[in-house]
């Protein structure tokens, strides 16, 4: 064996010792890596049975050997780009499916496949063959065609995933740029080195490939250890900033769109990338058809209605050595809390049975009334009605005639009801109205007569309802509350009811 084939096995070596130590170093440790260890794991050990099926062949002395490690070779070498290609993906934030493993490692195991049965097809190598010139194990080999398929897709795998670290550089803060410069280099250095092998300027007979990928493995062991590669990694950057459940836009200085990303997209289906570098307000009189509702010179939040959506809009600031240096607007989607907060308030103010307003909402509404009643200073009434003998319709036809019978006084009363009125249930049989106006008692016997009128019938039985009413006009001239409005309506009710119920009585103090 001469000394440049011993220098040749010993580079090849070299690099399946140093691809080893990354693998088992990397694997044992992989429990602080998350999944990107798992898929250095298999893109070192790939390496490492590359290499050193790649020696043992430089040790061959007969083409049995050759073709035997060449075989062997094959389980590794062919698979080693797609996987280093995401390894990248994995390290730069992309997602990794079933389906792209898949889709990477589908044509390196055809690769396999041709390899091991190319004496049947000669698709892979149309002759191999040991070297007239050179002997064993140097090797004389002709391209078929899968060479050719497989040649593009490995030169294509290592090719792509340069380009994607070479794509992040400027967006890398400066801490992590130590890691990129080990990936690029180590996807490029063995990229290069097979192009030099594919257009014939290096020594013949051999694959260089292992042969440099020591060189790599430098570069990745410098690379975890010193800059706490896979432990503290800018992943994060691009893949963050589009796993971000809320919608952001990012504006420049002159207030001009340079990116978006995913939810916001998703929350705007027009928003696209030919958007970039178009002043906001334009892009949004394209988006919604209107004026920005918001405003975008300083911080501020604020909800914004879209389409069935509504949105909690938030603009803060970019800033840098405490210059502004554009504009963040997130966008949170509110819509179902928005509906929640509704629901939540429809059941505090509502009443279940009957779905006008209750007591307490009642109260907080009338407060204000007659706070603005006394400032401009209008009539406001009250009126207290209570259904007469309705514990013996209950005690007749049932409780859920009852609650039928409340239903039809309300939907009844409601006819009449209109926004000068306040209308609400003020307990058991009882309802509440405040009025505006002086016409309190006209519109409080319209309702009586028209209740009188008006039976429920249920099964064809038809059941009359009647009503009491007292009512209380406030003073406006003097320091009234609610409550004692409420005391004096009660109390013309209670007149109403004591001179045989179906009428409507006013409050007068000589007469109560």
């Amino acid at each position: 064996m001469n000394s440049e084939l011993t220098a040749y096995i010993t580079l090849v070596s070299t690099s399946g010792v140093l691809n080893m130590y990354l693998f088992i170093n990397v694997f044992l440790n992989r429990h602080k890596y998350t999944s990107i260890g798992k898929v250095f794991s298999l893109y070192t050990f790939l390496i490492t049975v590359y290499c050193f099926s790649s020696a043992f062949g430089l040790m061959s002395t007969n083409i049995e050997q050759i073709k035997l490690w060449t075989i062997i070779q094959y389980t590794a070498m062919p698979l080693s780009a797609p996987v280093g290609l995401l390894f990248i993906m994995n390290y730069l934030g992309f997602e990794l499916t079933r389906k792209k493993w898949i889709a990477l490692l589908t044509i390196p195991l055809i690769s396999l496949f041709m390899v091991a049965t190319n004496d049947f097809h000669h698709l892979h190598y149309r002759v191999y063959e040991i070297d007239p010139l050179l002997g064993a194990p140097y090797v004389h080999q002709e391209m078929g065609v899968w060479y050719v398929i497989h040649g593009i897709y490995t030169f294509a795998s290592m090719f792509f995933a340069f380009v994607l670290v070479l794509t992040r550089w400027k967006e890398t803060e400066r801490v992590y740029r130590p890691q990129l410069i080990s990936l690029l280099f180590g996807q490029f250095v063995p990229m290069a080195t097979a192009f030099i092998y594919l257009i014939g300027l290096t020594p013949p007979g051999l694959d260089p490939v292992p042969i440099v990928l020591w060189l790599t493995s430098i570069l990745y062991i410098w690379s975890i250890s010193s800059s706490r590669m896979f432990t503290l990694m800018p992943i994060a950057k691009e893949a963050i900033f589009h796993s971000i459940n809320d919608g952001v836009i990012v504006l420049d200085e002159a207030k001009q769109i340079i990116e978006f990303n995913h939810a916001c997209k998703n929350m705007f289906p027009r928003l696209n990338k030919k958007m970039f570098g178009l002043p906001f307000h334009q892009i949004w009189n394209d988006l919604s058809g209107g004026q920005v509702p918001f405003s975008i010179e300083t911080a501020a939040s604020r909800e914004v209605n879209h389409g069935d959506h509504i949105y909690q809009v938030r603009t803060t600031p970019l800033q840098q050595s405490g210059n502004t240096k554009g504009l963040l607007i997130i966008f949170t989607d509110i819509t179902e809390l928005k509906r929640l907060q509704i629901k939540l308030q429809h059941q505090a103010d509502y009443d279940e049975l009957t779905q006008i307003y209750n007591r307490r909402a009642f109260f907080q509404i009338s407060k204000q009334m007659l706070l603005e009643a006394k400032k401009k200073v209008q009539p406001l009434s009250f009126i207290l009605m209570d259904i007469d003998y309705f514990k013996k319709v209950n005690d007749t036809y049932g409780h859920d005639a009852g609650d039928q019978l409340l239903r039809h006084v309300v939907k009844v009363c409601n006819t009449l009801v209109n926004e000068d009125m306040l209308f609400a249930r003020y307990g058991g049989e009882e309802f509440v109205f405040a009025l505006k106006g002086s016409k309190g008692k006209i519109q409080a016997e319209e309702l009586r007569q028209l209740l009188a009128s008006q039976p429920l019938v249920i099964d064809g039985t038809k059941i009359y309802v009647t009503v009491s009413m007292g009512i209380a006009a406030a003073e406006l001239d003097e320091e009234e509350t609610l409550n004692q409005l409420l005391q004096k309506a009660d109390k013309a009710l209670y007149k109403a009811k004591r001179e045989g119920r179906n009428t409507v009585k006013e409050y007068i103090h000589d007469d109560l």
